[in-house]
């Protein structure tokens, strides 16, 4: 009877796993098919189902115009996604009774100044994952100027509040770059040394680097943009001074590790990475997420609610709650989704900016291997994502067509020149140069600017996949140049 039963087991579990196999076929076809819709030159894809990996893959190539194919191997930047390996980080220590969620940041960080010194006192670790505390987008403190960590969290002080602390969502990446200052003020190693000893070598993950600089490898993916309807490959953006906020890069390999880690209560098989109470913390619903806040794809997934928990988003879908987070570089693209329910999990790397095919992937892998149904995302997102572009391209047609035509500057255009500054964006030079205006804003942005219309000046930045740059000049009392601003940044000049 025993013999008989152990061959009934092994039967069923053939057919599981036939099943699984066809799944994991069907996906891998969908994934090829999307990827050419979407004219991605390179995914890296992994799907997790009940603890094992059912398919780890590389697709296309690495970088466009060569034969570099992507495979399960090849480091893609994990952008933001590394958020919830931050959070990690800090839930370890407060397995360790180093700190608390509600503990004041300047607790830990007394030097660190919010420009609502309410804010500033009342500002908890848990406000640092949450995108809520009131400071709204603050990325122009690292897309527009090469300044040190410790500069960056100093010019927090000088960003006006969006709203009341915890009274909506808008998201943050710099707080997550404090919480990063607080592991290490707590911990006496620098983030990127903790997260790796803490998290990468327990996990196994040795093709996975907290910084971009230590991602030195042949079998690196480039990124990619639509520059003028062509697609080119652009220089990586280096995300490693707000590096807790998204700097780790990683093979799809070794995401498979942590997706597994993070589905199980964050066990591995030498323990586990936090307590089970704290690793419930981190997929708890800790503030609303406005609908004007979420992603374009709720237009046609239609939640029911959305929330954000300690570096991931949440929603429900088909009556299941999902925690996912997108991950967005210049040129490169990452999501990690949770299907806890089912114990799926599914991770995607991309080398083309804003290539929506990872929200397709995501809501097709958790159709085919728990939920069914038989929706082509891909096509349907294509749609969504033509018809945002088609109004975004409006909006730029109907820009253009208020210049005024036949004006001239006020002043002559060396006028115009010099220097101008502002204490939270930094210095901004002014160069003319054969009749045109050559802005550098702390010596990283660059644009070549022509007159447009009265006093403003409009054209192309040096890194052309950044788009139009746009000053508008200002006159004082006096009559000469005051102030300019430059794409929504004002800077006085200096006399």
């Amino acid at each position: 009877m025993k013999y008989i039963f152990i061959f009934i087991s092994c039967i069923i579990n053939l057919s599981g796993f036939s099943q699984l196999s066809n799944q994991a076929k069907e996906f891998d076809a969908y994934v090829e098919k999307a990827r050419a819709e979407w004219q991605v030159p390179g995914l890296a894809v992994a799907v997790v189902k009940d603890g094992k990996v059912v398919l780890s893959k590389g697709y296309g190539v690495r970088q466009l115009g060569t034969t570099n194919k992507v495979d399960s191997q090849t480091i893609f930047a994990c952008a933001s996604t590394t958020k919830a390996m931050t959070a990690v980080c800090m839930g370890m220590l407060v397995d360790e009774g180093k700190v608390k969620w509600d503990d004041a940041v300047i607790k830990y960080l007394p030097d660190f100044q919010l420009y609502d010194p309410y804010v500033t006192r009342e500002l908890k670790i848990r406000d640092l994952f949450t995108h809520n505390s009131g400071v709204g987008n603050t990325d122009f403190l690292w897309g527009v100027m090469n300044a040190s960590s410790d500069e960056v969290l100093n010019k927090m002080r000088y960003v006006e509040p969006s709203y009341s602390l915890r009274a909506s969502f808008i998201y943050q990446n710099i707080f997550y770059l404090a919480a990063g200052k607080v592991t290490e003020k707590i911990s006496g190693q620098k983030w990127e040394d903790f997260i790796q000893s803490r998290i990468f070598q327990p996990l196994g993950m040795m093709r996975t680097f907290a910084t971009l600089t230590a991602a030195k490898d042949v079998n690196h993916s480039k990124p990619h943009y639509l520059v003028n309807g062509s697609i080119k490959t652009i220089e990586a953006t280096n995300a490693d001074h707000i590096g807790p906020a998204g700097s780790v890069n990683a093979s799809i390999d070794d995401m498979s590790k942590w997706m597994i880690c993070m589905l199980d209560s964050s066990k591995y098989a030498g323990g586990r990475l936090l307590k089970a109470t704290t690793w419930k913390e981190m997929f708890k619903p800790q503030a609303i997420v406005p609908a004007n806040q979420f992603y374009p794809t709720m237009q046609l997934t239609q939640p029911n609610w959305t929330t954000y928990g300690l570096g991931w988003f949440q929603h429900d879908y088909k009556g299941k709650k999902v925690n996912f987070h997108t991950g967005s570089l210049a040129g490169e693209i990452a999501i990690n989704a949770q299907l806890p329910d089912s114990k799926l999990c599914i991770y995607v790397f991309g080398n083309l900016d804003h290539a929506e095919i990872r929200h397709a992937l995501m809501y097709k892998a958790f159709d085919i291997f728990a939920l069914g149904g038989n929706r082509d995302w891909s096509a349907e997102f294509l749609t969504l994502y033509k018809s945002i572009q088609a109004k975004s391209d409006k909006v730029e047609k109907d820009f253009e067509a208020k210049r005024m035509a036949n004006t001239k500057p006020t002043k002559l255009l060396e006028e115009y020149g010099g220097k101008y500054s502002n204490p939270l964006y930094g210095e901004l030079e002014i160069i003319v140069n054969d009749n045109k205006l050559i802005c550098n804003a702390n010596n990283y942005l660059k644009a070549t600017l022509t007159h447009w219309h009265y006093d403003t000046f409009r054209g192309i930045y040096e890194k052309d996949w950044y788009g139009h740059a746009l000053a508008t000049f200002t006159l004082g009392s006096t009559g000469k140049v005051e102030k300019v601003n430059f794409e929504g940044m004002e800077f006085m000049k200096s006399f």
